[in-house]
């Protein structure tokens, strides 16, 4: 990319930026899934039909959401991999001792501000999947429920659903702001 005029630390940036938005259209689409099995859960009679199926389209952008998150992931790790094995290489090719040694310097500084990143992003990836295996759960239970005694009785599961659902916002915001940090430090 660096031949058609892209730095590898402007992509780097791109790419964290990219994987914040992600972040936050996932946790927009677990709250819509969460308001869906709400209402599924105080629904008393009506077209349960039509309430599930909104339901596993709030699901089912789930988890298209989340693999997009996974996608950014991935993406911030290997432009990040590039622009730091560039970063190495280029470190030696200094003349001055003190340059090499204060770009030796930024080169871990930034590595360690990184990590913390990648880590914040990976703890936040991990955190969506077990609320994406409690919606396949509850999709399929649902599914094979269709009445309205199966829906009363999700009533506790979705307690625990919405508090898992605010950890993993809550651990979204905290990777989204360590990404800001982190965009803005460069």
């Amino acid at each position: 990319m660096e031949k058609i005029g892209f730095e590898k630390r402007d992509l780097l940036i791109s790419a964290v930026k990219k994987a914040r938005g992600e972040q936050k259209e996932t946790g927009a689409e677990f709250q819509d899934a969460m308001t869906q099995l709400k209402k599924l859960s105080g629904f008393h009679g009506g077209n349960l039909e039509s309430g599930y199926d909104k339901f596993k389209a709030e699901n089912d952008d789930c988890e298209e959401q989340a693999a997009a998150v996974r996608s950014r992931v991935r993406e911030v790790d290997m432009v990040a991999r590039d622009l730091f094995r560039e970063w190495e290489r280029e470190a030696r090719q200094y003349e001055s001792a003190a340059l090499a040694a204060d770009s030796r310097r930024q080169l871990s500084e930034t590595q360690l501000r990184f990590d913390q990143l990648s880590r914040s992003l990976h703890a936040a990836e991990s955190s969506m999947d077990p609320v994406l295996r409690q919606f396949r759960d509850q999709v399929l239970y649902l599914k094979h429920n269709l009445n309205a005694a199966a829906i009363g009785s999700l009533r506790g599961t979705a307690d625990n659903i919405q508090a898992n659902i605010q950890r993993l916002v809550e651990q979204m915001n905290r990777s989204i702001a360590e990404a800001d940090r982190f965009t803005q430090a460069l």
